[in-house]
């Protein structure tokens, strides 16, 4: 099954255009699909080469045993923080201010500083079945994870912590509202992308429609009908400047898919 979908309405920062997308409604091999989720840290061409999937409603679900909870791939990160602060449920906090879905948050194993998706994640399941914690290679926002995430199993810890909410809020307050693809580049070792963006005079920058946001140098923010284009410019342009000034190679955080 597939579906169109207009990704400049669709996807976080509102660039990309009407796209045939297939729709996963069983657990399968779709080694030749790039798999998008609800778009939130994805920048997608007009004409992308890839084809393009995201997970069906069957796996939007969560589910309690004893110890642990069991989450679909496609389960979106609202609907997790709203079961873990109904049953009093820690390690999820931070989903309060995560947009996304499962499968694409554990892939990038996405977090706000050190409070990240895997500090309770047990194991996950893909087509090969499921992949225990320890056998998989995880650092700060990357994972070796290939393979559609379409389930995922938390060990439970209880006590929801209320007071970590307003951190979060005050650390999403220091981020812009214009539409964004979250943080375009990793933090190198020891550093901040935005303090090295911002280093190099590229604070507020504008190329076309896209710009290095004035609240924080490291969001690239579509501020006036942005295109890929404009978007790609702009972030070859900021790492080109730290490369220069600092001999630093900044990686992407966001994905790109032409």
């Amino acid at each position: 099954m597939n579906k169109i979908i207009d990704f400049s309405k669709y996807s976080s920062i509102k660039i990309g255009s009407k796209l045939r997308v297939e729709i996963i409604d069983k657990i399968d091999s779709y080694d030749d699909y790039c798999i998008i989720g609800k778009a939130n840290n994805i920048l997608i061409s007009k004409n992308p080469k890839s084809k393009i999937a995201i997970l069906g409603k069957k796996f939007s679900y969560i589910k309690e045993q004893d110890e642990t909870i069991i989450i679909g791939g496609a389960t979106a990160s609202g609907r997790i923080f709203s079961f873990a602060k109904k049953n009093n449920l820690s390690g999820f906090e931070y989903l309060s201010k995560l947009p996304g879905s499962l499968g694409g948050l554990v892939k990038m194993n996405a977090g706000m500083g050190d409070y990240e998706i895997f500090n309770n994640l047990k194991s996950i399941k893909t087509k090969n079945g499921n992949i225990e914690k320890k056998d998989i290679n995880f650092g700060y926002r990357v994972t070796n994870i290939k393979d559609i995430i379409y389930e995922v199993t938390f060990y439970k810890k209880y006590k929801f912590n209320h007071n970590l909410l307003d951190i979060f809020s005050q650390a999403r307050n220091r981020q812009p509202s214009e539409p964004s693809a979250g943080s375009l580049f990793k933090n190198p070792k020891g550093d901040f992308a935005g303090r090295l963006i911002e280093a190099v005079g590229l604070k507020g920058k504008i190329i076309g429609g896209a710009s290095l946001s004035n609240k924080h140098a490291n969001f690239l923010i579509n501020i006036n009908s942005a295109t890929f284009d404009d978007a790609i410019e702009l972030s070859l342009l900021a790492r080109k400047r730290v490369l220069e000034e600092f001999g630093i190679l900044l990686e992407y955080e966001i994905d790109i898919i032409k």
